[in-house]
C-alpha cells in the first residue's frame, strides 16, 4: 500500500483535499469516484528514500502546536458569542501566513456551511485529529457548551505539549554531548594514531597490546568507515521495523519499562497523559467506559495500553478501576490510592486530574536527575577513552626509544 494525496470536488461543489491509502493512483481514482467525488488530481503523497525512509514530510501534517493555536483561537471566538461559521470565517482570516492551517479551516468551514456538525467536518480531515479530540468537540457540541470545552481542550493540548518538550529539551545536551564524544573519538582514530603509524612499522619493534589494538581498529576505520555508517543505518531501519509491528513492539516497549531511570520517565510520562486525558473527558461529560476506550488509544506503550484494555474489562464486570490497577502491580501506589480515593467520593475527575499535576513535577525531577548521572558518566567515559589512546601511543613511543619507567 501506498500514500496518495487527492483534490477533488464532492456532489455539492466544494473542493476536496486529502490522503488515502491505495496499491496505486488508479485504485485511489475509482474509490473517489466510488464515493460520488470527482478526482480533479491524485498524486503520489511522499517520496522514499534510502532504506524507505521518507524525504518529503506530507503537506497535510499538522503539529501540535498549530493545532493547539487552531483550538484556543477558536475556543476564544466562540466564548466571545460569535456562532461558529463566522468564527471559523475570522480564523481563515487570522491563519492566512499559515498554509495548512489555512486551508484547515477553510476546508471545515466549509463542512459546517454544508450541515455537519464541526466534530464530523474534523473527523473527515483523517489523521489530522485524535479520537480524543473529537469526542470532545463531539461531547462540547451536545451539551451546548462548544467554547468552554474547546478551551479545556487548548490547555490540555498545551500542557501535553510542555510536557513533550520537558523531555525533548531535556535530551538535547546528552545526545550532543554523545555525538561529540563519538566524533573525537573517530578523528583521533582516523586521523591523529595513523601519523605514528608509519614511525611504529619503521622501528621493527613488537608494540604493546594496547597500542597493537588501538592502530588495528585505526586502520579498520581507515578502510571500512562506511561500514560503520551503513550499521547505524541498518539499525535504525531493523529498529523502526520492529516499533512498526504490534508483536515486536510489545516486547520493546516492556524491556523499556524495565531499563532504570529511564523506564522510570516512560512510566511517569504515560501516567501523567493517561490521568490528564482520563480527567478531562470526565469532565466533559464522556462515561468512565467510553473516556478509558478513548485514553487507551493515547498510550503510546502497548503493555500500558493493553493493561487499561484489562481494566476496561473489569470495569464492565462491576469491579473498581483502581482494584483491577493495584493487582497489576504496574501503576506506582501513590496514583492508584488517589484514583481509588476519586471513586469512593465520586471526584475522579478531579482526583485524575492532581494525578496529573504530581506527576508532571516527578517527571522533571527524574529527567534532572537522569541528566545528572548521564552528563558526568558521558564525560568520564569520553575521557577514559581518549586518555587509552594517548597512554597507548605513549608506551609504544617509550618502547622504540628503549625507556623504562
Amino acid at each position: 500500500m501506498a500514500l496518495f494525496s487527492f483534490k477533488a470536488v464532492n456532489s455539492q461543489g466544494v473542493v476536496e483535499e486529502g490522503v488515502r491509502d491505495g496499491i496505486d493512483q488508479a485504485a485511489v481514482l475509482k474509490e473517489l469516484q466510488a464515493q460520488g467525488l470527482i478526482p480533479i488530481r491524485v498524486s503520489a503523497a511522499r517520496e522514499k528514500g534510502f532504506l524507505g525512509l521518507s524525504l518529503k514530510p506530507s503537506a497535510l501534517h499538522l503539529s501540535q502546536k498549530e493545532i493547539g493555536m487552531f483550538t484556543g483561537e477558536l475556543a476564544t471566538l466562540l466564548d466571545s458569542g460569535l456562532p461558529l461559521d463566522r468564527s471559523l470565517t475570522i480564523l481563515m482570516q487570522l491563519t492566512e501566513e499559515n498554509v495548512k492551517l489555512h486551508k484547515l479551516t477553510g476546508d471545515v468551514l466549509d463542512k459546517v456551511k454544508a450541515g455537519k456538525s464541526l466534530a464530523d467536518a474534523l473527523e473527515s480531515r483523517q489523521g489530522v485529529f485524535s479520537k480524543f479530540y473529537l469526542n470532545m468537540v463531539r461531547a462540547g457540541e451536545m451539551g451546548g457548551n462548544l467554547g468552554s470545552v474547546l478551551q479545556r481542550l487548548a490547555e490540555h493540548l498545551e500542557k501535553a505539549r510542555e510536557l513533550q518538550e520537558t523531555v525533548s529539551t531535556a535530551l538535547i545536551y546528552p545526545a550532543v554531548l554523545l555525538v561529540m564524544a563519538l566524533a573525537s573519538l573517530f578523528v583521533m582514530l582516523t586521523f591523529v594514531v595513523p601519523q605514528f603509524r608509519e614511525m611504529f612499522e619503521s622501528a621493527g619493534k613488537s608494540l604493546p597490546i594496547s597500542t597493537q589494538i588501538v592502530v588495528g581498529l585505526a586502520e579498520f576505520l581507515q578502510k571500512y568507515w562506511w561500514l560503520l555508517f551503513l550499521s547505524v543505518a541498518v539499525l535504525t531501519q531493523y529498529f523502526r521495523s520492529q516499533m512498526a509491528e504490534p508483536r515486536t513492539k510489545k516486547v520493546w516497549d516492556g524491556r523499556f519499562l524495565k531499563i532504570p531511570l529511564f523506564g522510570e520517565i516512560i512510566l511517569t510520562k504515560e501516567i501523567a497523559n493517561f490521568s490528564r486525558t482520563f480527567g478531562t473527558l470526565l469532565g466533559n461529560g464522556v462515561s468512565i467506559l467510553n473516556s478509558l476506550s478513548i485514553v487507551r488509544e493515547t498510550i503510546d506503550n502497548i503493555v500500558l495500553s493493553e493493561m487499561l484494555a484489562e481494566t476496561e474489562e473489569q470495569l464492565k464486570q462491576g469491579r473498581a478501576m483502581s482494584e483491577t490497577l493495584l493487582k497489576m502491580n504496574l501503576f506506582p501506589k501513590l496514583a492508584v490510592q488517589m484514583i481509588k480515593m476519586g471513586e469512593e467520593t465520586g471526584h475522579l475527575e478531579e482526583m485524575l486530574l492532581r494525578v496529573a499535576t504530581i506527576y508532571d513535577k516527578q517527571l522533571k525531577v527524574t529527567i534532572q536527575r537522569m541528566l545528572a548521572l548521564m552528563e558526568p558518566a558521558l564525560i568520564i567515559t569520553l575521557g577514559l577513552m581518549i586518555g587509552g589512546i594517548i597512554v597507548s601511543i605513549l608506551l609504544a613511543i617509550l618502547s622504540v626509544n628503549d625507556l623504562a619507567f
